[in-house]
């Protein structure tokens, strides 16, 4: 095995796995533990299926539909049937990455002996992902409930060699013509099996996971730009102190103010305000940051926890039990994880809101102690950074819509069966529009704040050895520095990248040391 092989095993993977697989096209085997509890659970629902009396999901129907007893000649019908009818997704495609994640997490509970699948149809997933063969996902059609029904069926389809799935060169093509040209032969299910292949809250954990690692970097991000904005305003630095932070001592808000203040170190602009224009204390936007941003940072690691028991889940309905029992129960319900895909779009909303406040007062001649109006060259001739406060704005405004939460709500299917559902895809669907935002946000604060604390420096004030840095790396990825106005968007968009990509707090930290 090498880092790029992730081997599934029958014990539940790893978030970093699951960023591998989605994002980064990881290899997937196995494991020998894995194919030997497939094959024994395999055993135990072939001996269910030949005996007369209905086992759901073995020889019966689905859902509402579930007291019928189907006979043995009808039962792979009964399979691909399940299939077929559910893959009745609507809207755009789903991102590739999601995609990936979906599939992985599905192959993961498969892989834990669990759902009595059979390891031809376990290696055929993992084929599948290996040959970068992704099948098309819309974006609506799950409830959350009975896990992703929609997506799921649709990755289910492509095994089968049905519907449309994009190849490696990002062509969609016929799943079949995909699978044959990969030497991958369609799967033909058996008793459970199209069953099993769509009851889990795979997908909405998939984008959880990656929402995760995307919101660390971001909240790493909003540290060193709030301390850059704090740096411009010439703000006190006092607010930092440990000794503040150890007396309320959430532990997020403790890392935060260590991050802000190891950016902040060796600044020259820090209380310098307390020499010519005298403030008692600093706006809550500068004052309160590490507060804010440490909350957020302790719901991440809740976040985590939440999803670590996930990843270690087997989610499936009927599940095969150690001692040959097959038997019903209601983990593929979404709850647990809608409820901090929620929380998440919350937060993130938060942070964006106190990062434009910031943007705001950088911008405000008579709040910004003795910066230019909205950082222009030539106040009235130019405009400065006027309407790109006006963008983040925007951005902030719609973070709210997406805060409002989806698990809050429900809606009955499956003539009243299923009668409460979790809407968990439908969180994790605007969460992942929520993080790209909150991206652009924080963009928008390291472009003003860079520019104001390359103001100060023109005034004679010395910034920070970590800011230097980062104004710096920034100016090289193309977003240009204090001048007359020019066509602002190619600058906003080469910040956004900048930060997206993690290189704002790869550009402090040979300066900081790591940062949490």
């Amino acid at each position: 095995m090498d880092m790029h092989t992730v081997v599934v095993g029958t014990s539940g993977t790893t978030a970093e796995d699951v960023v591998a697989v989605a994002r980064h096209g990881a290899r997937i085997e196995l494991s020998t533990a894995a194919v030997d509890a497939l094959a024994a659970s395999r055993l135990i629902v072939d001996a269910l299926a030949a005996k007369p009396e209905p086992v759901y999901g073995v020889s019966t129907g689905f859902g509402a539909l579930a007291s019928r007893h189907i006979s043995p000649e009808l039962r792979a019908q009964l399979q691909r049937n399940i299939v077929r009818s559910h893959a009745a997704g609507m809207g755009p495609r789903v991102e590739r990455e999601v995609v990936r994640a979906l599939m992985f997490l599905r192959l993961k509970t498969v892989a834990s002996g669990h759902t009595g699948v059979r390891p031809e149809v376990a290696q055929t997933m993992a084929d599948v992902l290996n040959a970068g063969i992704t099948p098309v996902v819309h974006e609506y059609g799950s409830l959350g409930c009975s896990g992703d029904l929609a997506p799921l069926s649709h990755c289910a389809l492509t095994l089968m060699g049905e519907g449309d799935a994009e190849g490696p060169d990002g062509t969609v093509r016929p799943a079949g013509e995909l699978l044959a040209a990969h030497g991958i032969a369609p799967v033909e299910l058996r008793e459970k099996e199209g069953l099993a292949l769509l009851n889990g809250t795979d997908g909405m954990l998939g984008m959880l996971v990656m929402a995760l690692a995307d919101l660390r970097n971001l909240y790493t991000s909003a540290d060193i730009t709030a301390a850059l904005s704090l740096e411009a305003l010439l703000g006190t630095d006092k607010v930092l102190a440990p000794e503040l932070h150890a007396i309320r001592p959430h532990p997020g808000q403790g890392v935060s103010a260590d991050n802000m203040l190891r950016v902040l170190a060796g600044s020259g602009l820090t209380g310098h305000h307390q020499d010519d224009a005298p403030r008692v204390q600093d706006a809550y936007s500068v004052r309160c940051a590490p507060q804010v941003n440490g909350a957020g940072r302790d719901t991440l690691d809740y976040a985590a926890v939440v999803a670590g028991r996930e990843l270690a889940s087997s989610v499936d309905n009927p599940v095969v039990l150690p001692d040959g029992r097959v038997e019903s129960n209601g983990n593929f319900h979404g709850a647990p994880v809608a409820y901090i895909l929620d929380f998440l779009a919350i937060v993130a909303a938060d942070l964006g809101s106190i990062c434009e406040r910031r943007t705001d007062r950088l911008l405000d001649k008579n709040r910004s102690h003795g910066l230019p109006p909205f950082l222009a060259h030539d106040a009235g001739v130019d405009s400065g950074l006027m309407i790109a406060q006006y963008t983040q704005a925007a951005l902030v405004s719609e973070m709210k819509r997406l805060a409002v939460p989806a698990s809050a709500d429900s809606i009955p299917s499956s003539a009243m069966q299923e009668d409460h559902v979790s809407m968990g895809w439908s969180a994790a669907r605007k969460l992942r529009t929520a993080v790209d935002n909150l991206a652009r946000i924080v963009a928008v604060e390291l472009y003003a704040a860079t520019r104001a604390v390359e103001i100060r420096a023109a005034q004679g004030l010395t910034p920070a050895p970590a800011s230097q840095a980062a104004v710096a790396a920034l100016r090289a990825a193309g977003a240009q520095g204090p001048g007359p106005d020019r066509f602002l968007a190619p600058d906003l968009a080469a910040a956004d990248t900048f930060v997206r990509e993690g290189r704002l707090v790869a550009a402090v930290e040979p300066v900081t040391g790591p940062l949490a």
